[in-house]
């Protein structure tokens, strides 16, 4: 399995994507190959630095970087080397099995798409973020920032998307779809969560349980939460205050200690032939770790190949 990172992308980069990519190869097997991409000449300096001689890391020279700031589609069109552009280049080449980046995420949306492509039948990707359960184990909700505004049959399938991530790769047995709106009556909400609702109840791929409220969030009443990706992106950010205010405050609980980004490390992209995930900006080594790992349990489910085959039956 060969997973590619983007050695230049994010806050603390190069050295925090370097150092995670080392802990990384602690606990992968001889199996795993973690490739590199960025400047070589500075991240084979840094591996020296660091010490490292093993052979699970491999360095894929990239001359440019696209910065965070930039726009997207510009970067990556003016700049082909970048280490976002190679790594895209190499997972649709199929020189990589997952390619994982806390850089520009605009740059990783726009990079999917012009690469490795949605997958036929998906009308827009999403990305997903993982939510701590209060019993364990984690649920998923989607979109949490790629799509701001939704139509109901984009919702509906943001609900089958995170269907078969839960099932497939959070190993959940018929995982339970729920709606995020402002009651749990079926006729609540904006029109476009009543049509949503609707959508979802006809769809016989799903085992959908109707709308849910803020509140259960973090219970066992949804498996799967689905919501346009502005109201993903307001309840994704507020949890990670919630631990930011905790951990000011040096109040630690276990159940708590999960809203750390660093747990999981990124969020993936689903809907697109590909497995790619991405990082918090200010990602730490350990955060960078996770986000690999992560990477690997994806590549290892056989996730896009299970989307494809929900998608191509009738």
């Amino acid at each position: 399995m060969r997973i590619a990172l983007d050695a230049m992308g994010g806050d603390f980069a190069p050295e925090a994507i370097v150092k995670g990519a080392l802990l990384a190869t602690e606990q992968l097997d001889s199996n795993f190959e973690i490739l590199l991409i960025g400047k070589e000449d500075v991240i084979k300096s840094l591996l020296l630095e660091y010490g490292y001689t093993g052979s699970g890391i491999k360095v894929i020279n990239a001359t440019q970087v696209i910065e965070m700031g930039e726009h997207p589609t510009k970067a990556l069109t003016q700049k082909p080397d970048s280490s976002i552009a190679v790594g895209y280049g190499m997972l649709k080449a199929q020189k990589a099995d997952a390619f994982c980046s806390a850089g520009n995420t605009g740059a990783m949306l726009v990079g999917a798409m012009f690469s490795v492509k949605a997958i036929e039948g998906i009308m827009r990707p999403s990305i997903a973020g993982l939510v701590p359960k209060l019993k364990g184990g984690f649920g998923l909700i989607l979109d949490v920032g790629a799509n701001a505004d939704c139509k109901p049959d984009v919702l509906e399938q943001f609900g089958e998307i995170g269907y078969v991530y839960a099932k497939h790769v959070l190993e959940i047995d018929n995982p339970k779809v729920g709606l995020m709106n402002l009651g749990e009556e079926e006729g609540k909400g904006t029109v476009n969560t009543q049509a949503a609702y609707q959508r979802l109840k006809a769809n016989q791929k799903i085992n959908f349980i109707g709308n849910i409220e803020g509140r259960d969030l973090f219970n066992d009443k949804a498996d799967v939460i689905v919501c346009d990706g502005y109201t993903g992106n307001i309840i994704l950010k507020m949890a990670e205050s919630i631990y930011d205010i905790l951990n000011e405050k040096s109040m630690h609980d276990p159940f708590f200690d999960r809203f750390n980004y660093e747990a999981e490390g990124g969020s993936p992209i689903l809907g697109i032939n590909g497995n790619a995930i991405i990082g918090h900006g200010v990602s730490s080594p350990v955060a960078i770790c996770n986000m690999v790992l992560q990477a690997q349990k994806m590549v290892a489910s056989d996730f896009p190949e299970h989307l494809k085959n929900h998608f191509a039956e009738e």
